[in-house]
This record gives C-alpha cells, sequence and structure tokens, in this order.
C-alpha cells in the first residue's frame, strides 16, 4: 500500500520558526516532525510515499531526497498555487491508482496503529475511513460525528464553542480507494473535510470513522511544539530517538561532548556533536540539535536549540526557541515564550522579555532589552478577538502600540489606497488609541474618513457607503477602565470570523506593510455625518401617524453619542420629547450595572409624573435601549423584546422575525397568534446580522436591549429601534402596559458554570449523551427538549472559561429543577 505525506504548509503561526524552513522540517528531539512520520510509515509497512508540497518544497527535496536513506521510496507532487487538501493528493493521482492507500498530515506528531486503521477500512468495505482522536480543546480542529456501527453523518469545521457538541475530532489521516479523486476537481483548491467529504455523506457514500488510541499533536503552534518535545522525552509517544539513555530520562546522541561537571536533570535530549562544558546546567524538557555549544554557567530549562547554535556563557534561557545558526552572547537572558529566529545575534547582557519574536538575520545590541507588547497571551485569551472585538485594560492591555500594530496588521489585509472609516465614543482613552490607529492606517496607504465621536450605527451605515471597513473604539460596557476595538467590515459589520482569523494571522507573524512616501493614505473629516443619518433613517422607517398621535416620550441618551443624533431626529419625527443626559462625560464613559439601574429608576419617575406615553434609556454609544412603560416601570430586556416582538407582528401580520435560541419559547405563542414565523438563531450578533439580511425577516432581536430594523439596516441600531417603537406605539394606539400584560409570563432561569478550556470539549460530549433520545437542538450549544415541552441550553461561552446553562418550565419550581439537573451534568463533567 501507498501513502500521501502533506507537506505543503507554510506554518505561519510557527513564525518566525517557520520563515526560512518548512513546517515538516522543524525538528521533534533533534528530527524533523515530517521524518517521524515517514518511520512511522515505515512500521506499519509501507514502503513507497508520495509527498505533496508546495511552500519551500525544494529544501523538503533536498532533505529527504528519494527516501533511500529511510529506506523508503518517494515521490513528489509539486503544487505551483494552494490546491487544499484534497486538490494536493489529487495532483498526485496518477501515482495512486493500484489500490488503497493511506493520507496522513507531514506535520502532526503521532503513533497511531496504522496497521489496525488499514484493517478497519478494509473490514468496513469502505471508500473512505477518517481516523478520529478525542482532544481536550476541539475548537482548532474539524469535529466528525458518527453512529453506531462508525459510520460517518456530519462534518464540522474549526466550530466555536456553540457548535462544540463532541471532543472528536478528524486527525487529516484518512485510508481512501482511488475512486475518491472522482469527486475531486483537478487544478482546484479543494478540501476533504469542507468539501469533500460532506457530498459523499451526502450521497450516502461508505464513509467511516476510527476512532485511533494512542498519541496525536497538531504541532501547530508554538504551545504544542514545546510541548510535543516533551511529550517525547516523557515517554507519551512512541517514537525512535537517536542516541543513547545514559541515565534516566538522559539521552545523549553519538558524538556528543558533555563534562562530567555539567549538571544534568532529565528527561533531555543533547544531539550529535554537540559540546556542553562544566559548570552548564541543563534542566528537564531541554532539547539541544547537533552541534551546539553550550558554555560553562549557562543555564537551560524547557529550552529547545536547533542545530548549530552557540550558548555563551552566564546565559539563561527558559521555555525558548533558539532558531539555527544563532549565537546567544555571555550574560544574555531569554525568557519564557520567546522564540529567536534562524541566525540571529543576542548580545552581551541582553535580555528578551517573555513572549518576544525576533526573525532571522536580526542582531540584538549588547545590553538592550526587547520588550515588544505581544501581549494576547498575557491577557488569558483564547484568541485576539472576543466577543466585543479585541477588549482589555487600557493603558494594562490595550496601549497606543497594540493598537498601531493591529490597525498596521488589518491594513496589512486590505489593498493599498483604499479607504476606510475611524470612530469612538466620548472616552478619552477611545481618543488616544484613536490617533495612534490613524497613524498606523495612513503609514499603510490606507486613506483614514474620521467620522471622530458619534453612535456607532451611524458608523456602521457610513462605512458601508463604499468604504473598505471601519474601526471603531468604545468603552467596554459596564466597565470604565476597559476598552473595545471593533473591526468593520465593507457593509458596516463586525468582522466575520473568517475575517479575524486573517487579521489574528498578519498580526501574530507581524509582517506588516509600510507605504513609500508618495503612498502615504489621507484624513479627511466628512460634514453633516449626523444629519445625513438622522434624513436616511426617516427615509427608511414608517413614521405614519406619529404627528397626529401627538405623542409624549422622555429619553435619557446616557450621557453618550445618541445626544449628537436626537435633536435632528427628534425635530423631523413631530413628537414632543423630553431629553435628558444630553451632556457628556468624558472620565465616565459606561454605566455600571447599578448605575444603570438608577438611571432607569429616574427615567421611571420622569415618564410617569410627565405623563408620557413610555420613555427610553440608550447606551453610551446609541446602541442599545431600555424601555419605560407609561406607568414609570422598568420593562426588562427580555420581557420588552416580547412586547416590541407583539408590536411588530400586530401590524405585520406576516413574515418572519430572528431571535437568539436563549429566547423564551413564549416569543412562538406572540408571534403564532399574529401569523408570525420564528427563525431560530446563534447568540452572537453577526449571526443576527446575517440572519436580517433575510428579505423575509422583518425584525430581530437579541433580549439584552440590541434590536435590528431591517428595513434600515441589518446592524443592532438603538436609534433605528426607538423610532420604529414611537411608530408603532402611535399606530396601536395601546399602552405599552397592556401589551405586556397580555404576554403571558415566562419562567427561564439561567445560571453560569466556572468549566476549565480543557473540559469544555468533554462538557458538550456528556450533554449530548446524556440527553439520549430527547429532542436535540444544536443552532448554538445544545438545546435538550423534554417531552413535556421544558427545554435546556448548555453553551459554552467564548471568551471565558465558563459554561451558561438556561432552563425554561411552565413555572418557576419546574424550570429551576431542570437547570439544576444540567447543571449536576456539567459540574460532573468538569470536576
Amino acid at each position: 500500500m501507498k501513502a500521501v505525506v502533506m507537506a505543503g504548509g507554510e506554518g505561519t503561526r510557527l513564525r518566525p520558526m517557520t520563515a526560512s524552513m518548512p513546517k515538516p522540517l522543524l525538528p521533534i528531539v533533534n528530527k524533523p516532525i515530517m521524518e517521524h512520520v515517514l518511520r512511522l510509515l515505515q512500521r506499519h509497512g509501507v514502503s513507497e510515499t508520495v509527498v505533496t508540497v508546495q511552500f519551500l518544497a525544494s529544501l523538503v527535496r533536498n532533505y529527504f531526497g528519494d527516501g533511500e536513506d529511510l529506506g523508503m521510496t518517494l515521490h513528489y507532487a509539486t503544487e505551483d498555487t494552494p490546491l487544499g487538501t484534497a486538490g494536493s493528493v489529487k495532483n498526485a493521482e496518477h501515482l495512486l491508482q493500484d489500490g488503497t492507500f493511506l493520507v496522513i498530515s507531514g506535520d502532526a506528531l503521532t503513533d497511531f496503529d496504522l496497521t489496525e486503521l488499514v484493517k478497519f477500512h478494509h473490514d468496513k468495505g469502505a471508500l473512505v475511513t477518517v481516523c478520529l482522536t478525542r482532544v481536550v480543546d476541539p475548537l482548532e480542529f474539524g469535529i466528525t460525528i458518527v453512529d453506531d456501527d462508525n459510520r460517518v453523518q456530519r462534518f464540522l469545521e474549526k466550530p466555536t464553542w456553540g457548535q462544540v457538541f463532541s471532543d472528536t475530532v478528524n486527525t487529516g489521516i484518512y485510508v481512501m480507494e482511488p475512486e475518491v479523486f472522482d469527486y475531486v476537481a483537478r487544478g482546484e483548491s479543494i478540501d476533504w473535510s469542507g468539501d469533500v467529504f460532506p457530498r459523499l455523506v451526502e450521497e450516502g457514500k461508505p464513509i467511516y470513522g476510527f476512532v485511533a488510541e494512542g498519541y496525536w499533536e497538531d504541532v501547530g503552534t508554538l504551545e504544542t511544539y514545546v510541548r510535543a518535545q516533551a511529550d517525547v522525552l516523557s515517554g507519551k509517544v512512541d517514537v525512535d530517538l537517536d542516541g543513547f539513555e545514559v541515565s534516566p530520562g538522559v539521552w545523549i546522541a553519538e558524538g556528543a561532548d558533555v563534562h562530567p561537571e555539567a549538571v544534568l536533570r532529565g528527561p533531555l535530549y543533547i544531539g550529535d556533536y554537540a559540546k556542553v562544558e562544566a559548570g552548564a546546567e541543563l534542566r528537564e524538557f531541554t532539547v539541544l540539535g547537533s552541534n551546539v555549544v553550550v558554555k560553562g554557567g549557562a543555564f537551560l530549562h524547557r529550552a529547545v536549540v536547533h542545530d548549530n547554535v552557540f550558548i555563551g556563557p552566564q546565559t539563561n534561557l527558559r521555555a525558548c526557541v533558539i532558531g539555527k545558526n544563532t549565537d546567544i552572547m555571555r550574560g544574555a537572558r531569554v525568557e519564557e515564550g520567546v522564540v529567536i529566529g534562524d541566525e540571529c545575534v543576542i548580545g552581551e547582557e541582553a535580555i528578551v522579555t517573555a513572549g518576544v519574536r525576533v526573525y532571522p538575520f536580526k542582531t540584538v545590541e549588547e545590553g538592550a532589552v526587547v520588550n515588544t507588547d505581544v501581549i494576547f497571551e498575557s491577557r488569558g485569551q483564547r484568541s485576539l478577538f472576543g466577543p466585543r472585538g479585541v477588549s482589555g485594560i487600557v493603558n494594562v492591555e490595550i496601549t497606543p502600540e497594540l493598537a498601531v500594530r493591529l490597525a498596521s496588521a488589518w491594513a496589512t489585509t486590505l489593498k493599498k489606497g483604499v479607504t476606510v472609516t475611524t470612530s469612538r465614543d466620548v472616552s478619552r482613552a477611545a481618543r488616544a488609541l484613536k490617533r495612534a490607529v490613524i497613524s498606523a492606517l495612513t503609514s499603510s496607504a490606507i486613506n483614514v474618513i474620521d467620522l471622530e465621536v458619534v453612535p456607532v450605527p451611524v458608523a456602521r451605515l457610513e462605512t458601508a457607503q463604499g468604504h473598505a471597513g471601519g474601526v471603531l473604539i468604545r468603552t467596554t460596557p459596564g466597565q470604565p477602565e476597559s476598552v473595545d476595538i471593533r473591526f468593520l467590515d465593507d457593509q458596516g459589520a463586525d468582522l466575520s470570523q473568517a475575517g479575524q482569523r486573517k487579521l489574528e494571522r498578519t498580526f501574530s507573524r507581524g509582517e506588516y506593510r509600510r507605504a513609500f512616501p508618495g503612498e502615504i493614505g489621507d484624513l479627511r473629516f466628512p460634514p453633516r455625518v449626523m444629519e445625513s443619518y438622522a434624513l436616511e433613517l426617516l427615509r427608511g422607517m414608517d413614521s405614519t401617524g406619529v404627528a397626529e398621535a401627538q405623542m409624549k416620550v422622555v429619553v435619557d441618551t446616557g450621557g453618550g453619542t445618541a445626544a449628537l443624533v436626537l435633536p435632528s431626529l427628534l425635530g423631523r419625527l413631530g413628537v414632543d420629547a423630553l431629553t435628558v443626559n444630553n451632556g457628556f462625560n468624558e472620565s465616565a464613559p459606561t454605566e455600571t450595572p447599578s448605575e444603570r439601574s438608577e438611571s432607569l429608576q429616574r427615567l421611571g419617575r420622569l415618564v410617569s409624573s410627565s405623563r408620557a406615553a413610555f420613555g427610553v434609556h440608550f447606551d453610551q454609544v446609541g446602541e442599545r435601549i431600555s424601555i419605560v412603560d407609561e406607568r414609570g416601570v422598568v420593562i426588562e430586556d427580555e420581557r420588552a423584546l416580547l412586547v416590541v416582538l407583539d408590536l411588530i407582528a400586530a401590524e405585520c401580520k406576516r413574515g418572519t422575525v430572528a431571535l437568539p435560541v436563549t429566547t423564551t419559547r413564549i416569543a412562538e405563542r406572540v408571534a403564532a397568534f399574529h401569523g408570525i414565523e420564528i427563525r431560530w438563531i446563534g447568540t452572537s450578533p453577526a449571526e443576527l446580522t446575517l440572519a436580517t439580511t433575510d428579505p423575509d425577516v422583518i425584525f430581530g432581536g437579541d433580549g439584552r436591549g440590541g434590536f435590528v430594523v431591517p428595513q434600515f439596516s441589518t446592524a443592532i441600531d438603538g436609534l433605528a429601534a426607538f423610532v420604529q417603537l414611537v411608530g408603532l406605539v402611535a399606530r396601536t394606539q395601546l399602552q405599552l402596559s397592556e401589551i405586556d400584560a397580555r404576554i403571558p409570563q415566562t419562567h427561564i432561569v439561567r445560571r453560569s458554570v466556572a468549566t476549565p478550556w480543557a473540559a469544555k470539549g468533554m462538557v458538550m460530549r456528556a450533554v449530548v449523551e446524556e440527553a439520549g433520545e430527547r429532542t436535540v437542538d444544536t443552532t448554538d450549544g445544545v438545546r435538550v427538549v423534554e417531552a413535556d415541552g421544558r427545554w435546556a441550553l448548555i453553551l459554552p461561552d467564548p471568551a471565558e472559561p465558563v459554561t451558561h446553562v438556561w432552563a425554561e418550565g411552565p413555572d418557576d419550581e419546574r424550570a429551576y429543577a431542570l437547570l439544576d439537573r444540567w447543571v449536576a451534568v456539567v459540574e460532573r463533567t468538569d470536576s
């Protein structure tokens, strides 16, 4: 049987290690990852292998040659442009027509029993067998669901936590029959999991999943690269090590010269012809490549050192990676998480602080302190982006330097000469950070239209007027010490997950585009932005009956940017309005929960005393609203969603509304009474925006004060929601309290359970197993419906080590009973 080893990946997340070396050649305990893979194939009887190459292909060919040194025959299939996982194998089709073949990644470390995998494939009579394994964090992998006969039912590539309902992932190892090439077009970029396998499942072809036992690590990040070294040294993976185990866990390769007075505390590995002098100390999980010199007094702990490196006296290296042909001079210190590229010089007594990356061919002068602010790991985040964009404490986690690098990374993903918008809230922190962002963008050949201080809906609408995107900076809601940096696409919506990943990759590489002097971007300040927005809003909304109703409302702008638009809007709308909190407070640009509660109580008293129809409280950026009825009673956000839904459904009589799966199912009764359908969606704002692009959708809301009015915009817009509410109340001639009273009471409860990141996949698998024969909805998280109509939703938080659990029943007692039951399932699994 033949095998295909895919070795064309760039390994961008591993830069600068992969800046001058293809990922399959990165050494794991002094041997390339791909060599471990080829030796595994050889142990299982594979003697002829096709290697698919693209990035730095010549280096792979030069290292392995025709495979004679490994006792194998190697062929190479070169991609001129990336063809995807399936397209690259299709490129080698002419070499794979004589029977079953195995596909394996050249940059993953494993010791799976491939013989057993192939036997399973033949026993099942499969067209394709997917090798699966269980991992603690399935977010970065493709989840595969199989039935009781191990037949594949579904594939899900790189899910969000809300989509994680198993911890069984695709390892990228497949056994295939040549007939599978009938489903792969030649010369196109096609992936197995994303394109081919779903089609095979849909057509009912025999595609099976084999859950393998053993070790598997996708070596895709610095963390997993260093961990793989430690796992080999700890004996967790069955691979061959060159050399001799001179004492438990201490491996020394041929020709190495280790002085008897050197301190060695294993497990560790010293490569061939390396030299370790007296007084040097090598601690646990240190790996030295070939020809490395370690001088006396040097201290290394968990350091991975590639070939031909000089490590001077009194140096200190901890949990770092040092590229080949690099010199670390006397007294230098390289701290945890640092990656030094190939052929660098770190001068005497220089300090390279934690997390810094030094690209190849660089020199750090003696005595220098290299202290860049690559900080998103120090924030404890799983990724750069969270639910509100890039967030953190001002001048601790989010600094002007970070803002420059973020904006530079985003600019690098855009075409030169395009125009983007920038905007901010009233805070001083946002003002300082926006200036940094503008400098970075214009320096990267991007033109900028600065909207200055505007409500978020205004920024979104202006961005969608033919611009390539936008950046808006605002204080984190309820957290005055923190700030959010949000990137918008050309439609004014938040950057998609794909766009976020692209920006993150550019940011992590640190390779930013700079403009030539004649290409520096322009900076402009457009006039009459607020007036244009108000006119556009009124043109897009139905204000029939408002003037005739002679309605009075009370509006609390929250001391935020809504105050900039409301004067122009209210005058044209023809409503008698009392506005409060119109002044900006730069030092307090958001309300804490207690301050918001006090504001709503004050608003209620004003509404009641002034005999207004209702009152509205805006958040500080005009994006969300809270509602007070004519009696001065605050309508809680989840209840307000039902009230507005009833108003819209009663007026429209047909159409669809988009609501998150966390919404009470009373909404179905409200909508059905008026002939309206509900489309259940995920909980993220992006899903709400996407759903409301459908022409059939007449309304959307998130139950947290966010409303979408599709006839005007597909973004959450507090100003548009206010105008719509004015028109609805004017035309219905009912009080909000009357509408509220006719809607049944809800009994929905919620609890959050601390869940380690490593346990989230296991938790969701346990939830699916516990659900058994009950109806299960995986729109976002796992919603389990009981026979009596009660339901519980279990949803992992995308940014925090927490799992959220909702439950709804006919009364509080039964709702809490159901909640307690599913919370117990979560707690039992993560303990």
